[in-house]
Protein backbone atom coordinates (compact mmCIF):
# COMPACT_ATOMS: atom_id res chain seq x y z
CA UNK A 1 0.00 0.00 0.00
CA UNK A 2 2.75 2.44 0.81
CA UNK A 3 4.19 2.64 -2.74
CA UNK A 4 0.73 3.52 -4.07
CA UNK A 5 0.25 6.29 -1.46
CA UNK A 6 3.71 7.73 -1.91
CA UNK A 7 3.26 8.74 -5.55
CA UNK A 8 0.25 11.07 -5.10
CA UNK A 9 1.89 12.47 -1.96
CA UNK A 10 5.08 13.18 -3.89
CA UNK A 11 3.11 14.79 -6.73
CA UNK A 12 1.23 16.98 -4.30
CA UNK A 13 4.48 17.95 -2.60
CA UNK A 14 6.02 18.94 -5.95
CA UNK A 15 2.99 21.13 -6.76
CA UNK A 16 3.19 22.75 -3.31
CA UNK A 17 6.91 23.34 -3.76
CA UNK A 18 6.22 25.03 -7.09
CA UNK A 19 3.52 27.23 -5.55
CA UNK A 20 5.75 28.50 -2.76
CA UNK A 21 8.08 30.58 -4.96
CA UNK A 22 5.05 31.72 -6.99
CA UNK A 23 3.38 33.02 -3.83
CA UNK A 24 6.60 34.69 -2.75
CA UNK A 25 6.95 36.31 -6.19
CA UNK A 26 3.36 37.57 -6.05
CA UNK A 27 3.94 39.12 -2.63
CA UNK A 28 7.19 40.70 -3.78
CA UNK A 29 5.52 42.03 -6.90
CA UNK A 30 2.94 44.08 -4.98
CA UNK A 31 3.60 47.77 -5.77
CA UNK A 32 2.76 48.80 -2.20
CA UNK A 33 3.89 47.80 1.30
CA UNK A 34 1.27 47.10 3.96
CA UNK A 35 2.11 46.27 7.56
CA UNK A 36 -0.39 45.95 10.37
CA UNK A 37 -0.53 45.39 14.11
CA UNK A 38 -3.55 44.61 16.24
CA UNK A 39 -6.64 42.70 15.14
CA UNK A 40 -6.47 41.17 11.66
CA UNK A 41 -10.06 42.12 10.73
CA UNK A 42 -11.43 45.65 10.40
CA UNK A 43 -14.44 46.73 12.42
CA UNK A 44 -17.35 49.03 11.59
CA UNK A 45 -16.65 52.20 13.58
CA UNK A 46 -18.41 55.56 13.79
CA UNK A 47 -15.65 58.19 13.69
CA UNK A 48 -15.96 61.90 14.38
CA UNK A 49 -14.56 64.44 11.93
CA UNK A 50 -11.41 66.29 12.84
CA UNK A 51 -8.09 67.43 11.40
CA UNK A 52 -4.74 67.26 13.20
CA UNK A 53 -2.35 69.79 11.66
CA UNK A 54 1.13 68.88 12.91
CA UNK A 55 4.22 70.96 12.28
CA UNK A 56 6.81 68.20 12.02
CA UNK A 57 9.84 67.29 14.08
CA UNK A 58 9.30 65.10 17.14
CA UNK A 59 5.83 63.59 17.04
CA UNK A 60 3.26 65.00 19.44
CA UNK A 61 1.57 62.28 21.50
CA UNK A 62 -1.44 64.46 22.28
CA UNK A 63 -2.28 64.90 18.61
CA UNK A 64 -2.35 61.16 17.92
CA UNK A 65 -4.39 60.47 21.05
CA UNK A 66 -6.85 63.15 19.91
CA UNK A 67 -7.18 61.39 16.54
CA UNK A 68 -7.61 58.00 18.22
CA UNK A 69 -10.37 59.38 20.45
CA UNK A 70 -12.25 60.48 17.33
CA UNK A 71 -11.73 57.14 15.55
CA UNK A 72 -14.22 55.22 17.73
CA UNK A 73 -11.49 52.67 18.55
CA UNK A 74 -11.44 51.59 14.93
CA UNK A 75 -8.68 50.98 12.41
CA UNK A 76 -5.93 53.61 12.22
CA UNK A 77 -4.14 53.92 8.87
CA UNK A 78 -0.82 55.68 8.24
CA UNK A 79 -0.14 56.66 4.62
CA UNK A 80 3.36 57.19 3.26
CA UNK A 81 5.19 57.35 -0.05
CA UNK A 82 8.43 56.10 1.53
CA UNK A 83 9.78 55.04 4.90
CA UNK A 84 8.90 52.29 7.35
CA UNK A 85 6.11 51.10 9.63
CA UNK A 86 7.67 52.83 12.67
CA UNK A 87 4.38 54.58 13.44
CA UNK A 88 2.62 51.26 14.06
CA UNK A 89 4.09 50.44 17.48
CA UNK A 90 4.17 54.13 18.45
CA UNK A 91 0.45 54.65 17.82
CA UNK A 92 -0.50 51.24 19.21
CA UNK A 93 1.25 52.10 22.48
CA UNK A 94 -0.46 55.50 22.66
CA UNK A 95 -3.87 54.07 21.69
CA UNK A 96 -4.04 50.44 22.86
CA UNK A 97 -7.81 50.44 22.44
CA UNK A 98 -7.54 50.81 18.64
CA UNK A 99 -8.69 47.73 16.75
CA UNK A 100 -5.61 47.94 14.52
CA UNK A 101 -2.85 50.25 13.35
CA UNK A 102 -1.47 49.81 9.84
CA UNK A 103 0.99 51.55 7.54
CA UNK A 104 0.43 51.61 3.79
CA UNK A 105 3.39 52.79 1.70
CA UNK A 106 2.45 53.90 -1.81
CA UNK A 107 5.68 54.84 -3.62
CA UNK A 108 4.36 55.21 -7.18
CA UNK A 109 1.29 55.90 -9.29
CA UNK A 110 1.10 52.16 -9.95
CA UNK A 111 0.78 51.57 -6.21
CA UNK A 112 -1.86 54.30 -5.90
CA UNK A 113 -3.88 52.62 -8.67
CA UNK A 114 -3.83 49.23 -6.95
CA UNK A 115 -7.33 48.30 -5.69
CA UNK A 116 -5.87 47.39 -2.29
CA UNK A 117 -4.92 51.02 -1.65
CA UNK A 118 -8.48 52.23 -2.11
CA UNK A 119 -9.80 49.35 -0.03
CA UNK A 120 -7.45 50.12 2.88
CA UNK A 121 -8.37 53.81 2.92
CA UNK A 122 -12.08 52.97 2.69
CA UNK A 123 -11.84 50.72 5.76
CA UNK A 124 -9.92 53.20 7.94
CA UNK A 125 -11.44 54.97 10.94
CA UNK A 126 -8.55 57.47 11.18
CA UNK A 127 -5.94 58.42 8.57
CA UNK A 128 -2.57 60.05 9.10
CA UNK A 129 -0.30 61.26 6.28
CA UNK A 130 3.31 61.03 7.40
CA UNK A 131 6.14 63.43 6.67
CA UNK A 132 8.59 63.03 3.84
CA UNK A 133 8.39 64.74 0.47
CA UNK A 134 5.04 66.26 -0.46
CA UNK A 135 5.95 66.25 -4.15
CA UNK A 136 5.60 62.44 -3.98
CA UNK A 137 2.07 62.79 -2.64
CA UNK A 138 1.17 65.12 -5.49
CA UNK A 139 3.04 63.23 -8.22
CA UNK A 140 2.04 59.72 -7.10
CA UNK A 141 -1.46 60.16 -5.64
CA UNK A 142 -3.17 63.03 -7.45
CA UNK A 143 -5.93 61.93 -9.85
CA UNK A 144 -5.82 58.35 -8.56
CA UNK A 145 -8.18 56.29 -6.37
CA UNK A 146 -6.05 57.31 -3.37
CA UNK A 147 -6.97 60.97 -3.78
CA UNK A 148 -10.62 60.10 -4.37
CA UNK A 149 -10.82 57.79 -1.34
CA UNK A 150 -9.17 60.37 0.89
CA UNK A 151 -11.75 62.91 -0.19
CA UNK A 152 -14.54 60.43 0.44
CA UNK A 153 -13.12 59.70 3.90
CA UNK A 154 -13.26 63.42 4.68
CA UNK A 155 -16.92 63.47 3.62
CA UNK A 156 -17.63 60.49 5.89
CA UNK A 157 -16.15 62.26 8.89
CA UNK A 158 -13.01 60.16 9.23
CA UNK A 159 -10.42 62.12 11.26
CA UNK A 160 -7.42 63.06 9.13
CA UNK A 161 -4.01 64.26 10.22
CA UNK A 162 -0.68 65.10 8.69
CA UNK A 163 2.77 66.18 9.78
CA UNK A 164 5.34 68.15 7.80
CA UNK A 165 4.81 67.05 4.17
CA UNK A 166 1.57 65.41 5.28
CA UNK A 167 0.27 68.74 6.57
CA UNK A 168 1.45 70.59 3.46
CA UNK A 169 -1.14 68.83 1.28
CA UNK A 170 -4.18 69.26 3.55
CA UNK A 171 -5.15 72.87 2.88
CA UNK A 172 -6.81 74.28 -0.25
CA UNK A 173 -3.44 75.61 -1.43
CA UNK A 174 -0.33 73.48 -1.01
CA UNK A 175 3.34 74.18 -1.50
CA UNK A 176 4.09 71.11 -3.60
CA UNK A 177 7.93 71.13 -3.62
CA UNK A 178 7.70 69.67 -7.14
CA UNK A 179 10.60 71.78 -8.38
CA UNK A 180 12.89 71.04 -5.44
CA UNK A 181 15.93 69.06 -6.53
CA UNK A 182 16.17 65.55 -5.01
CA UNK A 183 18.57 65.80 -2.11
CA UNK A 184 18.82 69.55 -2.62
CA UNK A 185 17.96 72.37 -0.26
CA UNK A 186 14.40 73.34 0.60
CA UNK A 187 12.99 76.62 -0.62
CA UNK A 188 14.22 79.26 1.83
CA UNK A 189 12.49 82.44 2.91
CA UNK A 190 15.41 84.49 1.59
CA UNK A 191 15.19 82.97 -1.89
CA UNK A 192 11.40 83.31 -2.04
CA UNK A 193 11.35 86.92 -0.79
CA UNK A 194 14.05 87.90 -3.29
CA UNK A 195 12.03 86.43 -6.16
CA UNK A 196 8.39 85.43 -5.48
CA UNK A 197 8.45 83.59 -8.81
CA UNK A 198 11.49 81.53 -7.88
CA UNK A 199 11.24 78.14 -9.69
CA UNK A 200 10.77 76.36 -6.37
CA UNK A 201 7.65 78.37 -5.51
CA UNK A 202 5.10 75.89 -6.84
CA UNK A 203 1.57 75.88 -5.42
CA UNK A 204 -1.18 73.40 -6.23
CA UNK A 205 -4.84 73.78 -5.40
CA UNK A 206 -7.45 71.35 -4.06
CA UNK A 207 -5.40 68.22 -3.67
CA UNK A 208 -7.90 67.76 -0.86
CA UNK A 209 -11.02 69.75 -0.06
CA UNK A 210 -11.42 70.29 3.69
CA UNK A 211 -14.06 72.87 4.54
CA UNK A 212 -12.25 74.50 7.51
CA UNK A 213 -9.10 74.81 5.37
CA UNK A 214 -10.66 76.60 2.39
CA UNK A 215 -8.74 79.71 1.46
CA UNK A 216 -5.74 78.50 3.47
CA UNK A 217 -2.12 77.64 2.68
CA UNK A 218 0.11 76.01 5.32
CA UNK A 219 3.77 75.74 6.18
CA UNK A 220 5.64 73.58 8.69
CA UNK A 221 8.81 73.47 10.83
CA UNK A 222 7.90 77.12 10.98
CA UNK A 223 10.08 78.97 13.48
CA UNK A 224 12.90 76.41 13.53
CA UNK A 225 13.50 76.76 9.79
CA UNK A 226 12.64 80.45 9.47
CA UNK A 227 9.70 79.98 7.11
CA UNK A 228 7.65 83.10 7.85
CA UNK A 229 9.04 84.79 4.73
CA UNK A 230 8.22 81.99 2.34
CA UNK A 231 4.67 81.68 3.72
CA UNK A 232 4.24 85.40 3.02
CA UNK A 233 5.36 84.73 -0.55
CA UNK A 234 2.80 81.95 -0.88
CA UNK A 235 0.09 84.38 0.27
CA UNK A 236 1.35 87.04 -2.15
CA UNK A 237 1.41 84.67 -5.11
CA UNK A 238 -2.18 83.56 -4.50
CA UNK A 239 -3.35 87.16 -4.20
CA UNK A 240 -1.36 88.20 -7.26
CA UNK A 241 -3.00 85.42 -9.29
CA UNK A 242 -6.43 86.88 -8.59
CA UNK A 243 -7.77 83.54 -7.33
CA UNK A 244 -8.58 85.11 -3.96
CA UNK A 245 -9.05 88.59 -2.57
CA UNK A 246 -8.26 87.41 0.95
CA UNK A 247 -6.03 84.50 1.82
CA UNK A 248 -5.06 82.87 5.11
CA UNK A 249 -1.90 81.10 6.16
CA UNK A 250 -1.16 78.66 8.97
CA UNK A 251 2.44 78.23 10.04
CA UNK A 252 2.93 75.39 12.54
CA UNK A 253 6.02 74.94 14.66
CA UNK A 254 7.75 71.62 15.31
CA UNK A 255 6.29 69.47 18.13
CA UNK A 256 3.11 71.52 17.79
CA UNK A 257 -0.34 70.87 16.37
CA UNK A 258 -3.57 72.67 15.63
CA UNK A 259 -6.42 70.27 16.41
CA UNK A 260 -9.48 71.24 14.37
CA UNK A 261 -13.00 69.84 14.67
CA UNK A 262 -15.33 69.40 11.71
CA UNK A 263 -16.75 72.90 12.13
CA UNK A 264 -13.36 74.62 12.21
CA UNK A 265 -13.07 75.12 15.97
CA UNK A 266 -9.40 74.59 16.82
CA UNK A 267 -7.13 74.21 19.84
CA UNK A 268 -3.36 74.51 19.90
CA UNK A 269 -1.23 71.77 21.47
CA UNK A 270 2.49 71.22 21.94
CA UNK A 271 5.57 73.20 22.86
CA UNK A 272 5.68 75.69 19.98
CA UNK A 273 3.22 78.05 18.35
CA UNK A 274 0.77 78.21 15.47
CA UNK A 275 0.73 81.41 13.40
CA UNK A 276 -2.56 82.38 11.75
CA UNK A 277 -1.94 84.93 8.97
CA UNK A 278 -4.35 87.00 6.88
CA UNK A 279 -3.55 89.03 3.77
CA UNK A 280 -5.91 90.90 1.46
CA UNK A 281 -5.66 92.73 -1.84
CA UNK A 282 -2.89 92.66 -4.43
CA UNK A 283 0.68 92.92 -3.10
CA UNK A 284 2.48 96.21 -3.62
CA UNK A 285 5.03 94.43 -5.83
CA UNK A 286 5.01 90.75 -6.75
CA UNK A 287 6.94 90.22 -9.98
CA UNK A 288 9.50 87.91 -11.50
CA UNK A 289 13.05 88.59 -10.26
CA UNK A 290 11.97 91.49 -8.05
CA UNK A 291 11.92 91.43 -4.23
CA UNK A 292 8.45 91.16 -2.71
CA UNK A 293 6.67 94.15 -1.21
CA UNK A 294 3.33 93.84 0.58
CA UNK A 295 1.76 95.29 3.69
CA UNK A 296 -0.91 94.83 6.34
CA UNK A 297 -0.49 91.11 7.01
CA UNK A 298 -2.35 90.33 10.23
CA UNK A 299 -0.92 87.60 12.47
CA UNK A 300 -2.31 85.80 15.51
CA UNK A 301 0.24 83.68 17.39
CA UNK A 302 -1.36 80.77 19.26
CA UNK A 303 0.28 78.71 21.97
CA UNK A 304 -0.75 75.57 23.86
CA UNK A 305 -4.34 75.58 25.07
CA UNK A 306 -5.39 78.64 23.08
CA UNK A 307 -8.37 78.29 20.75
CA UNK A 308 -9.11 79.68 17.32
CA UNK A 309 -12.16 79.55 15.06
CA UNK A 310 -11.02 78.94 11.48
CA UNK A 311 -14.50 79.68 10.11
CA UNK A 312 -14.55 83.17 11.66
CA UNK A 313 -10.72 83.43 11.64
CA UNK A 314 -10.50 84.81 15.14
CA UNK A 315 -9.67 83.59 18.60
CA UNK A 316 -7.21 83.79 21.42
CA UNK A 317 -3.54 84.59 20.97
CA UNK A 318 -1.11 87.45 20.45
CA UNK A 319 -1.95 89.76 17.54
CA UNK A 320 0.54 91.79 15.50
CA UNK A 321 1.14 92.95 11.92
CA UNK A 322 3.80 92.16 9.33
CA UNK A 323 4.90 93.98 6.19
CA UNK A 324 7.46 93.31 3.49
CA UNK A 325 9.47 96.07 1.86
CA UNK A 326 11.82 95.09 -0.97
CA UNK A 327 12.11 91.57 0.42
CA UNK A 328 12.69 92.59 4.05
CA UNK A 329 10.07 91.56 6.63
CA UNK A 330 9.14 94.02 9.39
CA UNK A 331 6.95 93.38 12.43
CA UNK A 332 5.00 95.53 14.86
CA UNK A 333 6.06 93.28 17.74
CA UNK A 334 8.47 94.70 20.31
CA UNK A 335 11.92 93.84 19.01
CA UNK A 336 10.61 93.40 15.48
CA UNK A 337 10.43 89.59 15.46
CA UNK A 338 8.07 88.09 12.85
CA UNK A 339 7.49 85.08 15.18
Amino acid sequence: MRPHLARPFASAFRVFALLLPLAAWAAAAAPYTYQRVGKPTNIAAHPTAGFALMGGGTDLDQAFQWMCARSDDGDFLVLRASGTDAYNPYIQKLCPQENSVATLILPSRVAAQDPFAAQAIRAASAIFIAGGDQSNYINFWQNTPVQRELQDAIHRGVPLGGTSAGLAVLAEYAYSAQNDKPGGSDLTSAAALANPFHPQVVLVRNFLRIRPLRGVVTDTHFHARGREGRLLVFLARILQSGEARTIHGLGVDQHTALLVDGEGRAMTAGTGAVYALTASGRPLLCQVNAPLSMDNIAVVRLTAGQVFDLAAWRGQGTSYTLAVQAGAVTSTQPGGSPY
